[in-house]
């Protein structure tokens, strides 16, 4: 099911958050100072209490297994967690918010191809638009559909 974050899922928000970016991201970034060191679970649960308004989670007998936060029509961040990879929780997190949100856009890192293969999977396409992540020398490419 998924339905509007509360603050009761703060905290599983953020261990998902934690995780996946250390699992996908380390590797880009190669930046242990910020993935051991300030992307942590209860720092990540603050900052994104604020953020609430725009955060979906997709649930499943009573566990948040992913989320989705999206801004106007841009997708700003879909996330699933580790052990529910691969059982379409992302198709599903996205396909919501192509119907429910008419999103038409996205950023996504450049190297990470999983990502930005599932994104053409659903509809979206690479633009040539790029732009640095903030704080980085890595690029984010638009995708459009």
């Amino acid at each position: 099911m998924i339905r509007k974050a509360a603050t009761e899922d703060l905290s599983r928000i953020a261990e998902i958050l934690v995780f996946v970016k250390r699992i996908k991201f380390r590797p880009i970034f190669q930046d242990d100072d910020y993935s051991f060191g300030e992307l942590q679970v209860l720092s990540v649960a603050k900052e994104y209490e604020k953020l609430l308004d725009n955060i979906w989670v997709y649930e499943d007998r009573g566990i948040v297994k992913a989320l989705i936060r999206i801004e106007g029509d841009e997708v700003r961040e879909l996330y699933v967690d580790y052990f529910f990879w691969s059982m379409g929780i992302g198709s599903e997190l996205i396909e919501f918010a192509k119907k429910e949100h008419d999103v038409r856009f996205l950023w996504a890192i450049e190297k990470n191809t999983d990502a930005i293969r599932f994104y053409i999977a659903h509809g979206f396409t690479l633009t040539e638009e790029k732009q640095f992540e903030e704080d980085t020398t890595e690029y984010l490419v638009k995708m459009i559909r």
